[in-house]
């Protein structure tokens, strides 16, 4: 694709970060060892864990947000723009889903190009213009082309499950058990877990946000486009429930502009740059243009 770079910097933080995921694993199994799980147990739950993870992390993704996967009979527009833009990218073009929601988003999830899917709110396409929604398109496209979207989606995984296991796991088990400490270890390493891999998507996010935005400067020629989505997304994203934003925070990660609540411990651990170094990153490329 002409004017299209490769990104060395964004290859080298995926690889370092599959790399400290991996060190995250084995911290997991010395905790399941120290709690006197077999090994024969172990081997059985990561290899399963490790196969719903590579097959199946997409899909959880998409169920966490209630992503309804549409044909082009049901969505023309949106599918036509991907389409367009796919071949701009030169990639094969990947599912299209909608999550109904005033929340206006979008996300690219999938463990490989050919098994992605492009999603996006009901929310996203009522405040949007059609050059702002291609640029948003775009962007989560560049995500897919970069394959920063595949360790993403695995890597986000590991970080949602210790998330629900930091969340739910004192609601269950019975009194005994909680008395005798076991539940409570499970809960603190879930814990540390969480906390790991949060901090490793975090490390790669930052960085793949602004990657991906040069990217859908470069496929649609128009930066001033997406700086615009990204000034009207975050002012409506100020405007939307708490509980709504709070529901979805563990998406984050994949979001084109983070849905926390302000205070929060995902706002305070923020997976995006902000909406302003962005828009001056776009406004620098759109004078350079």
């Amino acid at each position: 694709m002409k004017g299209w770079k490769r990104d060395l910097g964004l290859q080298s933080r995926m690889l370092l970060t599959m790399f400290l995921l991996a060190v995250v694993y084995l911290f997991f199994l010395a905790a399941l060892a120290y709690m006197g799980t077999s090994q024969m147990s172990m081997v059985i739950f990561m290899g399963a864990f490790m196969l719903i993870q590579y097959f199946f992390s997409d899909k959880i993704a998409l169920m966490s947000m209630g992503a309804k996967i549409v044909s082009e009979q049901q969505a023309p527009d949106l599918h036509e723009i991907i389409t367009r833009l796919c071949a701009l990218a030169d990639l094969p073009k990947p599912r299209v889903a909608i999550v109904n929601t005033e929340m206006p988003n979008a996300f690219a999830t999938g463990r490989s190009q050919k098994s992605a899917v492009v999603a996006v709110t009901t929310g996203l396409m009522r405040q949007l213009n059609r050059g702002e929604l291609e640029a948003v398109l775009a962007h989560e496209l560049t995500h897919v082309k970069n394959r920063d979207v595949m360790v993403m989606t695995i890597a986000s995984f590991l970080s949602t499950v210790a998330f629900f296991f930091v969340r739910y796991l004192m609601f269950f088990g019975d009194r005994r058990d909680r008395e005798g400490g076991s539940l409570m270890v499970a809960w603190l390493v879930s814990i540390v877990v969480w906390i790991a891999s949060y901090l490793l998507i975090q490390a790669l996010s930052r960085y793949r946000e602004f990657s991906a935005d040069r990217g859908a400067a470069v496929i649609t020629g128009q930066p001033a486009n997406l700086a615009s989505a990204l000034m009207k997304i975050s002012g409506v994203m100020t405007r939307i429930p708490k509980d709504d934003l709070r529901r979805v925070e563990g998406m984050n990660a994949f979001f084109i502009i983070p849905a926390s609540v302000k205070g929060s411990l995902m706002n305070l651990l923020s997976t995006h740059p902000s909406v302003e170094q962005r828009i001056a990153a776009l406004e620098r490329m759109q004078r350079e243009i």
